[in-house]
């Protein structure tokens, strides 16, 4: 048979099995061959067959280090594609978060690849925060030898737009890293940036090729599917405001139920809803820029385009767009941040009066982003459906009526039987503990309470045996408890052990859910030192940052610890991953 060319005929196989090897081998290239190779041994390997030792070493897959700081799992989940695209090209990744990061390490890491998210105003994300100044600390190592890129992800509507991930850039360079990858900051519509970075990043790190013969490393691991990304319609079952009607807020419960299952998500987790714009701003807009009669530009500025947010970025745009003289005396004399505090859009738009085309217009916004909302319900309680918990946003700035995008559509436009597109956003930094004998604190005042109803909901399906605390405040009592008989119920059964309340303005002086941690701290602090897992929920500028230093103050007076001792006793909490924050 001439055609066997590669087996020969003392291979243990049939004439018609070895002709149907021939056929797929011999058109096959080095690559393909010595994917067979590695795959074939893998298969023996699990079946418990030792494999033959391959004629040539196999070439090492090159290290690569990627380091993550995020807050909300953008720069988590990009870190964990770019690891995946990084294994097929040779490398072997390893995915290090910023806060488990001995930044020793750092030294003999040989490439580095930083995907970076900027918290606020130019904070590091609350999880980065300690790793982030280790990095920026005089104990950082010497990084000679080492080669690094970064990805840097921000929001253009903050001043400090990216500043992290430019921080970090500056910083590895400082301490004698060489970039290979020219950092790059993206937006809030980073999808596709990030994924040509990713695949440009690792072009230009990759290692050489592997020599022909060469067993090329497969991973047999079972890869877990990742959740989809794609957004799924709801339907709106329950719309009920749970202030009362002489409170000055206005906080929606708002029950989703799906055709089908629910999406898959745990307590913890938030649902991203997709909102529309105001109709009556998407008009003043129009007119502004001199569009009104586009009706098919309505459609895209009602769904798919932000037309609230005014940003640096957007008035150097429409300068660029219109030259209007009005507004680039605002670029040339450096006034843009001042001007732009506390305005929209529309402003812009009215102030500095321009004809603009569609794409003229398009190319001034950016994608209209979805909001994340903590999910407040649990899967074992309320089935094929997901609960939420939304304040509208409303204030005055500059004479002007202002609402939040995502809240006022929620609280105005959506009543039972309308439909939204939502979409699970996974957060495995804020679980409940695997036991369910441990105990837990929970503080989260406001809509920050919203998890922690699906924490009891689910505590209570399973039968857990651990005890449960919530700290809860808002404004008053009357008005303002929010799913108060379901937590009176929740002590009667057993479901919550203890719960303390701080209503701010039902007395002259203000109380707080941190003043509540102080008057409670001798029982806090018992409960921790005995294992219990801390939760906080809620606004970061403010709440956290108080119910932090209130903890560090009970530590410090319980125990007689010095501030510095004090301080340590809650960082440890922190890195022990029984300090969790799930904060905005």
């Amino acid at each position: 048979m001439n055609s066997l060319a590669l087996l020969p005929r003392t291979a243990p196989f049939g004439d018609d099995d070895l002709q149907s090897l021939e056929r797929v081998l011999a058109p096959a290239t080095p690559t393909q061959r010595a994917w067979l190779s590695g795959f074939l041994a893998g298969l023996d390997s699990r079946a418990g067959v030792a494999a033959p030792l391959p004629a040539a070493a196999p070439v090492a897959a090159e290290p690569l280090t990627v380091l993550f700081a995020s807050e909300s799992g953008n720069s988590e989940r990009l870190a964990g594609d770019l690891a995946k695209a990084a294994r097929k090209q040779g490398f072997k990744p390893k995915v290090v978060d910023f806060a488990d990061l001995d930044v020793s390490s750092l030294a003999g890491a040989g490439k580095i690849v930083v995907i970076a998210a900027t918290w606020g105003e130019g904070e590091p994300p609350g999880r980065a925060a300690r790793g982030y100044s280790a990095l920026m600390g005089e104990a950082a190592p010497r990084l000679e030898g080492v080669e690094f890129g970064v990805l840097a992800l921000g929001d253009t509507a903050y001043a400090e737009f990216c500043a992290v991930g430019k921080a970090i850039d500056a910083r590895l360079e400082a301490l004698g890293g060489k970039r290979a990858v020219q950092r790059v900051d993206l937006d809030l519509d980073f999808e596709a940036g990030a994924s040509a970075w990713i695949k440009g990043a690792l072009t230009t790190l990759a290692p050489a090729a592997p020599a022909a013969g060469n067993v090329v490393a497969v991973d047999f691991g079972r890869a877990e599917a990742a959740p989809s990304r794609n957004p799924v319609e709801a339907e709106v079952i329950e719309h009920i405001d749970l202030n009362s009607s002489r409170s000055e807020k206005e906080t929606i419960h708002l029950a989703l139920e799906f055709e089908g299952a629910a999406p898959a998500y745990e307590p913890g987790d938030s649902l991203e809803l997709f909102p529309q714009n105001d109709p009556a701003l998407v008009e003043r807009v129009l007119a502004a820029a001199g569009l009104a009669a586009d009706g098919g530009l309505r459609a895209t500025l009602t769904g798919e385009r932000d037309i609230s947010t005014l940003s640096a970025v957007t008035l150097d745009r429409f300068v660029k767009a219109t030259g209007h003289g009005g507004a680039k005396a605002l670029v040339e004399d450096g006034r843009v941040r001042e001007w732009i505090e506390g305005r929209h859009l529309v402003d812009l738009l009215e102030t500095f009066p321009a004809t603009l085309s569609a794409a003229q217009l398009a190319e001034i916004t950016r994608p209209l982003p979805p909001r994340a909302y903590s999910i407040a319900s649990s899967r074992k309680e309320v089935g094929e459906e997901a609960h939420l918990l939304v304040s509208a946003v409303r204030y005055e700035t500059h004479g002007q009526q202002r609402a939040g995008v995502a809240s006022t559509f929620v609280a105005d436009r959506l009543r039972a039987g309308s439909t939204v597109k939502v979409r699970v956003k996974a957060n495995r930094h804020f679980r409940l503990p695997a036991d369910p004998a441990t105990d837990i604190v929970m503080v989260g005042p406001g809509t920050g309470v919203a998890p922690f109803r699906a924490f009891v909901q689910e505590r209570r399906a399973i039968g857990a045996g651990g005890r449960s605390w919530l700290f809860f405040g808002d404004r008053s009592f009357t008005h303002d408890f929010l799913y108060q008989t379901e937590w009176q119920d929740a002590l009667k059964e057993g479901a919550l052990t203890r719960i303390d309340l701080a209503f701010s303005r039902d007395q002259p002086e203000k109380i707080y859910v941190q003043h509540k941690i102080r008057d409670r701290r001798r029982d806090l602090v018992d409960w921790l030192e005995g294992g219990a897992v801390f939760y906080v929920c809620g606004d970061a500028k403010a709440m956290a940052r108080d119910v932090r230093a209130a903890l560090v103050s009970a530590y410090a007076e319980v125990k007689a610890l010095s501030p510095e001792g004090a301080e340590a006793a809650v960082a440890a909490l922190e890195t022990g991953g029984r300090y969790l924050t799930d904060v905005y």
